[in-house]
């Protein structure tokens, strides 16, 4: 199932939030040999999850961690901001732009979990009133965007073949989102049911305007 928690609420699923970053650590430096920080538990994390973020995790049906992906209003400090904006022409920020990072997936994770993420992703938009989602992939995740049905629109780009590293740009269309959750396995009506067990009536709030 997908779970939708904030920083601040990660001590009620203790087993799930240590899986999670204990399979960041695997993906990022271990897997692709990435430069981050590994804490006295094995776990990676980074001054961005000190800032209450919005996490989307696949729970899978024991309790564990299937993959994960991290979320962050564009009006605040943010990783494209502050670490690569010399791809961009200035600074992403608006409230209709949250950034989407640390995408990641237990070893071994059907592709299913990618595209149950991504359709996490999507009610997050629904949910928030959100237009885009901005984020950094390398070259290895074009493959999994394509396979999933949610490629973005690349905004800048630096370096060739698997070392390349780009800015992308998310929208959101029913005819993606339908074709995602296909992907998934996982119905329309189980999707949205997740997201309201998890933020609870966000949807009805005046400050939300859905598409």
């Amino acid at each position: 199932m997908l779970r939708y928690l904030y920083a601040d609420q990660l001590y009620k699923h203790p087993k799930l939030a240590r899986a999670m970053f204990l399979d960041r650590a695997d993906q990022f430096r271990t897997r692709l040999g990435w430069d981050v920080a590994v804490d006295a538990d094995g776990g990676e994390r980074d001054e961005y999850d000190e800032m209450n973020p919005l996490y989307v995790i696949w729970e899978e049906p024991g309790g564990g961690h299937g993959g994960s992906m991290r979320f962050l209003p564009t009006t605040g400090s943010v990783m494209i901001n502050d670490h690569f904006g010399d791809l961009i022409d200035g600074p992403v920020c608006s409230p209709l732009i949250w950034e989407c990072t640390r995408f990641c997936l237990k070893r071994g994770a059907g592709g299913h979990v990618a595209a149950a993420l991504m359709l996490g992703g999507g009610e997050i938009m629904q949910g928030y009133g959100i237009k885009h989602f901005v984020g950094v992939f390398d070259a290895r995740m074009i493959r999994i965007y394509r396979m999933i049905g949610s490629s973005p629109e690349v905004l800048g780009s630096q370096g060739t073949g698997k070392d390349q590293i780009s800015v992308g740009l998310w929208d959101f269309t029913l005819e993606a989102q339908a074709q995602i959750a296909e992907r998934a396995g996982i119905t329309l009506e189980q999707s949205r049911f997740w997201f309201d067990q998890g933020l609870g009536n966000i949807r009805n709030q005046p400050w939300v305007k859905t598409a």
